[in-house]
């Protein structure tokens, strides 16, 4: 169940979202998605708390992922950059052989939720227990309250070595600290698309 929004101020993030039209892309296109973004927005680096959603493509098993109609492509960003990412509109992405074109994007705000869901979150080790802790450690410098449920484990097998990671739940949130675990997130590699939390209700429907 959500909260009553708070009308007392704008987040420093927002989330841009943009069609992606194209036939597929590699299953595990995170790390070829960040560089062609990198490629376009040089800035992106610069901005700790910028985020690439996971992409939603068609389940199966192959190695490349069909796009449908709905797959969009999701940027968490500082509200000072969205005109300057904007300018992406139009522009083909090359991600690991395949070509996407984004179209005109629209402007998602943050709003506050009781319970937030990360599909993956990174991990420092495959423990699940050393994982658990390491996010309270976290959520206790953030100075969040919070309910921690951690849920699949996955093997992320990048360029840069193999990355567990883990999806998580966070339920019992203020109104506050909802939106500040949507604006900080959790955890290493937010452009791999790591430690992104929303909405759980609408989890499974991102970038619908």
């Amino acid at each position: 169940m959500s909260v009553a929004r708070d009308n007392t101020r704008l987040t420093a993030l927002v989330d841009l979202v943009f069609p992606l039209n194209g036939h597929s892309l590699p299953r595990e296109s995170a790390p070829a998605l960040r560089a062609a973004l990198q490629r376009e927005m040089p800035w992106l680096d610069q901005e700790p708390l910028a985020g690439i959603h996971p992409l939603k493509l068609v389940p199966g098993n192959e190695a490349e992922a069909l796009l449908s109609q709905r797959t969009r492509l999701l940027l968490r960003l500082p509200r000072e950059r969205m005109v300057a990412a904007i300018e992406l509109a139009g522009r083909s992405l090359q991600v690991g052989g395949q070509t996407a074109t984004l179209g005109l994007p629209h402007p998602r705000e943050l709003l506050p939720h009781h319970t937030l869901y990360a599909y993956a979150v990174a991990a420092e080790a495959d423990d699940e227990i050393a994982f658990v802790q390491a996010m309270n450690d976290e959520l206790q410098t953030l100075q969040v309250r919070s309910q921690l449920v951690c849920g699949k484990r996955q093997q992320r097998d990048w360029p840069g070595g193999a990355q567990t990671t883990f999806s998580l739940m966070l339920h019992g949130l203020s109104q506050a600290d909802s939106l500040l675990l949507q604006e900080h997130g959790l955890g290493r590699h937010r452009l791999l698309g790591c430690g992104i939390f929303v909405p759980h209700k609408s989890a499974a429907a991102v970038g619908e």
